[in-house]
């Protein structure tokens, strides 16, 4: 059966935390690995109020900390924010404290608002130039030990911390297959390119050392309950949240509401249901059927699910109910 992963970002709710959020995320990860799921990935983002997941290996740690067997990674860390030698040394650490459990997913993309952006990079053009650089760069820190004696990662040296390239462009699926690297596409959040990044990924991957053939995991964002009226009452608190980000507007993570009629204008809601048109919200029977419409069509190695949901306990079981569909599922795959 095709495997599946979770994406969590730490959802600061409304009326709740920020150590309730990181304690929502450890829960997350525990029921997720209960129920069969193999990743558990984290995303880096700053100086958003409803995210709690900015010291993303912080967060990781705390994570794999309070479970077993499921993996931990980044989804991702934003490589142009950081030196690679810092993020070599927090991942060698966290392969060292939860050896063969740890991955590290890598973006370019600022993670945040440009101001903030420009406090993490100090120089935005640079970040982003020498991203393919820095992947190389990490690649060496985090393998064998170089014989000429050159900079070394400790921890990190030897760890061999599995990299991840994520995107949400065709330029990502070019690098991502040009590197030899399994890839990740973003299409929970950003749709448009997802088919022909896919097949620009596949057509055009070079083996490496790493990986032999390509692999690719595609992003969803979902809310399962037990009927469709529910999950769509569920779901207003993502399309709140969208709606947030495209007026600027910073707050925690919002209470669902009964309907978004007056929530949002014409234009935001084209916009919104635009973007999170791949989205399965439904009972388990709707979502089952719009899922196998997209393994479908896409055809990925593996799907990672995003679920945000305001409430702990119906986040959970959207992710207990989404866990039975991989049955249904492998009949398409």
């Amino acid at each position: 059966m095709i495997p599946f992963s979770i994406l969590d970002l730490s959802p600061v709710a409304e009326g709740h935390t920020v150590r309730e959020a990181l304690d929502a995320s450890r829960r997350l990860a525990q029921v997720a690995e209960k129920s069969g799921y193999r990743r558990f990935w984290l995303a880096e983002h700053h100086g958003m109020p409803g995210i709690a997941s900015a010291a993303t290996t912080l967060v990781m740690s705390h994570v794999a900390a309070g479970t077993e067997t499921i993996r931990v990674g980044s989804g991702g860390i934003m490589l142009p924010n950081h030196a690679p030698l810092v993020i070599a040394e927090q991942f060698g650490t966290l392969e060292a404290l939860y050896p063969g459990r740890i991955e590290l997913g890598l973006g370019r993309a600022p993670g945040t608002d440009m101001r903030t952006a420009r406090a993490l990079r100090r120089n935005m053009e640079a970040g982003a130039e020498s991203f393919p650089h820095d992947i190389l760069e990490l690649q060496r820190l985090l393998g064998a030990p170089d014989e000429e004696g050159g900079l070394i990662a400790v921890p990190g040296i030897n760890s061999h911390v599995p990299i991840w390239l994520l995107g949400s462009s065709l330029y990502s699926a070019h690098l991502a297959a040009a590197l030899g690297l399994p890839y990740a596409f973003a299409s929970h959040f950003a749709p448009d390119q997802l088919l022909d990044a896919v097949a620009v990924y596949r057509e055009r991957f070079q083996p490496s050392v790493d990986l032999q053939k390509p692999y690719v995991m595609v992003g969803v964002m979902a809310a399962v309950a037990d009927t469709d009226g529910e999950a769509a009452h569920l779901f207003t608190s993502a399309q709140q949240q969208f709606v947030n980000l495209r007026r600027n507007v910073r707050r925690p993570f919002p209470r669902p509401v009964e309907t978004m009629e007056g929530m949002w204008t014409e234009i935001e809601r084209i916009g919104v249901e635009h973007t999170l048109r791949y989205a399965i919200v439904g009972s388990p029977e709707t979502a089952a059927d719009k899922l196998e419409r997209f393994i479908a069509d896409v055809r990925p190695d593996e799907l990672i699910v995003s679920t945000p949901l305001h409430n702990l306990e119906a986040r959970l079981r959207s992710v207990e109910l989404f866990a039975g569909l991989r049955e249904r599922v492998a009949q398409v795959v």
